[in-house]
């Protein structure tokens, strides 16, 4: 998987998680955000904070830190998934 491939995975599962019920296509700029951050971030509890704060700052409303962590941990799979293979 290309990193092209890996950030359209990653939006897909952040749409999918939908924290909010909103439905998909609600969360274009906190996906992107969250995204960009994926990239330098290695592991998932620096992930699950910046999720928190993303959608937290954008919608006025507070995630738990385990929700979070659940999408961490798909990313990161996502991201890891690139590194294995180039």
């Amino acid at each position: 998987m290309h990193q092209i491939e890996m950030n359209k995975q990653a939006v897909r599962v952040l749409e999918d998680w939908d924290p909010f019920q909103l439905g998909s296509g609600n969360y274009a700029a906190e996906a992107a955000d969250v995204v960009a951050f994926l990239q330098g971030a290695d592991h998932p509890s620096d992930v699950a904070h910046h999720i928190q704060l993303v959608y937290e700052h954008s919608f006025e409303q507070w995630i738990p830190l385990e929700k979070c962590m659940e999408v961490s941990y798909k990313l990161i799979a996502l991201k890891l998934a690139v590194t294995c293979t180039l």
